[in-house]
């Protein structure tokens, strides 16, 4: 293993521990706020984003909007990094100007940056999986970018069980059904949602809707993009270890 590898080993080891860990006392504090939140928040909100969530996930599985770039072959983990952390800095910039704008609008074209963010998040995912030479033809591995999602937006309860599908992904993405309609979207969806709106809610109040976009978006796309890494680095160092032979 190389300094590098060892240096991302070390890294991969404390978010491997991160995602194993019980739910934290802070974290059920978080749920309960939430749940109070959505009996405040108004109906046509909760329709709004329950439906956009829906269409991109069924985008990301049926669609071929996101497949744009072709699986990277023959690079080395330091190579793939280096390109992975250049496409998360241009997407966390280009989420944080979007947010910005539409946060600036109050409610209704705050509303708008739902779709639009999820579209960056998603476009980003791909490029990462492809960057870590996997080919997202394969619905499978679109069942994993979802999966990764889960990973980063999800309660600690439900991260624990995704948790495991990746941990042991080859066994798992064998169990899959053959039949795409089969995967459990609503779930995916219900579970972003009750995240997503504790995190931006605030995006929406007239006044600081712009400067809480800004951050918003910014730190929700570096979180994505350090799980995806981690979740990718998992895969690579279990695909090229070096296979010990006896004597």
């Amino acid at each position: 293993m190389t300094s590098y590898e060892e240096a991302v080993q070390t890294e991969l080891t404390r978010w491997q521990l991160a995602m194993q860990k019980p739910p934290t006392r802070f974290g059920k504090l978080s749920t309960s706020v939430q749940r109070r939140m959505n009996k405040i928040i108004p109906k046509r909100v909760h329709q709004v984003i329950t439906a956009t969530i829906k269409q991109m996930t069924r985008a990301v599985l049926f669609g071929a909007e996101f497949l744009t770039r072709l699986p990277e072959p023959g690079l080395t983990l330091p190579q793939r990094e280096s390109a992975v952390i250049a496409r998360i800095n241009f997407y966390r910039r280009a989420g944080a100007a979007e947010g910005g704008v539409t946060g600036a609008g109050g409610l209704w074209l705050g509303l708008a940056d739902f779709p639009l963010l999820l579209g960056l998040k998603m476009k980003m995912l791909f490029e990462i999986a492809a960057l870590y030479g996997h080919s997202v033809n394969d619905y499978r591995e679109r069942v994993y970018i979802l999966y990764i999602f889960q990973l980063a937006f999800s309660s600690q309860e439900r991260r624990q069980v995704i948790y495991q599908y990746v941990v042991n992904w080859p066994e798992h993405s064998r169990q899959l059904p053959e039949d795409i309609n089969q995967f459990d979207w609503l779930t995916f969806q219900q579970e972003y949602r009750d995240y997503i709106d504790l995190a931006k809610m605030a995006q929406l109040i007239p006044g600081i809707g712009a400067a809480v976009g800004i951050v918003a978006n910014y730190q929700l796309v570096t979180q994505l993009g350090r799980t995806a890494m981690n979740a990718y680095r998992m895969r690579w160092l279990d695909e090229n270890r070096p296979v010990i032979t006896g004597h």
